[in-house]
């Protein structure tokens, strides 16, 4: 009998402890799809429709964990792989394109991350997360060409993230991304810093971001900050956005600027042909995006999201220097069957006043369509089904 009691002793000791295990450490499964049609008014002199993944939300899997470490001290990690349920590949050509990093989580001192991440202009906390592209209208709301990346257009390798405690609604965040070039330390590095203001109804975030020789090819087999998936290629970047938005009592108003300076431009990740001047070089392109945006709620299952978006170009050549400028409207309705499952409709007009470049940019191009416009004008129109899991 009192081995039997010892017995069952012994297994309730570490049933409990298997508990207590248990719940210090946690990893969880996660994802989404989304898969819809595309119609294109313009794509090289052509209408087109499309069967296309990822508007608003990249389609995707991934892992995430956490481990107690006791006294507020937490060691986390995600890793999260994009894929294209049309075809089944993989995005950005990795394993885990989307987000690959360990860290520590710190109740009282913050969170340091390491390895492949969004940048700090357009995770959670940038001004990128209050424009319609970074929020509820994905790609057919990003700015032209998505030159301020609040569409997501790349991730930072080699980055090292910090995000501050949030302290009477402020947080701040700073990131630092290595070259892991020998010899050339500064050659595609990344560096940026975001702070978020949250009060009541009221966010607002102002964003910096600096890059060095975004995409430019690595030194014996080392992978830069920025690699393949780069929006423009040159000798230096930096990127500076605001953002404000308002939630009242149905709907969500925001208000967000953003400034680029791309300087040596020799590439465009968009463009289908000419990107140089014709007779010259570019010396740097800037880019001025001026966005108003609202989601009104008929209901919490039900909404309807409309943004307009004014860029102007400044464009200097050793041949002449160019302003063109855009106009973009788009709308978005949605309607969640379920927690997991909604369906969306989306349009979307972009008009483009040229400067007569002689190249991609006198054509309207958005990120949505089948491809670059022959003239000025373009319209995308989209039906999509989201589901979570």
């Amino acid at each position: 009998m009192k081995t039997t009691k010892l017995a069952w002793s012994a297994a309730a000791s570490i049933m409990m402890f298997s508990g207590v295990a248990h719940a210090q450490s946690s990893v969880s499964l996660y994802g989404l799809l989304e898969e819809g049609l595309n119609f294109t008014s313009n794509a090289g002199g052509h209408s087109a429709v499309q069967m296309k993944q990822g508007d608003i939300y990249g389609s995707r899997w991934g892992l995430k964990g956490q481990e107690d470490l006791g006294g507020g001290y937490k060691a986390i990690f995600t890793v999260e792989s994009g894929f294209d349920p049309s075809n089944g590949q993989q995005s950005h050509g990795l394993a885990f394109g989307r987000q690959a990093y360990v860290g520590l989580s710190s109740d009282q001192y913050g969170t340091v991350t390491f390895g492949r991440q969004y940048d700090t202009s357009v995770d959670d906390y940038g001004f990128g997360s209050l424009t319609a592209a970074g929020n509820f209208g994905g790609d057919v709301n990003s700015h032209p060409f998505d030159n301020d990346n609040a569409d997501w257009d790349f991730r930072v390798n080699n980055a090292v993230k910090y995000v501050s405690p949030n302290y009477r609604g402020l947080t701040a965040e700073a990131m630092y991304a290595f070259s892991n070039q020998p010899g050339a330390f500064s050659n595609n590095r990344v560096w940026g810093a975001t702070l978020n203001y949250q009060h009541g109804g009221l966010t607002t975030a102002a964003s910096y971001l600096k890059m060095n020789n975004p995409g430019a090819s690595a030194a014996a087999g080392a992978v830069g900050a920025v690699g393949s998936d780069v929006l423009f290629a040159g000798s230096s970047q930096q990127d500076i956005g605001v953002g404000a938005t308002y939630r009242f009592a149905h709907d969500l108003f925001g208000l967000t600027y953003s400034h680029v300076d791309v300087y040596d431009p020799t590439f465009n990740g968009y463009f289908s042909s000419q990107t140089g001047p014709s007779g010259g070089t570019w010396n740097v392109w800037k880019f001025d995006n001026f966005e108003i945006n609202n989601q009104y709620f008929f209901r919490p299952n039900l909404w309807l999201g409309a943004a307009y978006t004014f860029t102007i170009a400044h464009l200097h050549a050793s041949t002449g220097s160019f302003t063109p400028k855009w106009h973009q409207v788009g709308l978005t309705l949605n309607y969640d069957l379920s927690k997991r499952t909604s369906l969306y409709v989306q349009g979307e007009y972009q008009h483009v006043v040229s400067a007569h470049t002689g190249t991609d940019f006198d054509f309207a191009q958005n990120p949505a369509a089948a491809g670059m416009s022959t003239g000025q004008n373009q319209m995308v129109y989209r039906v999509a089904m989201i589901h979570h899991f």
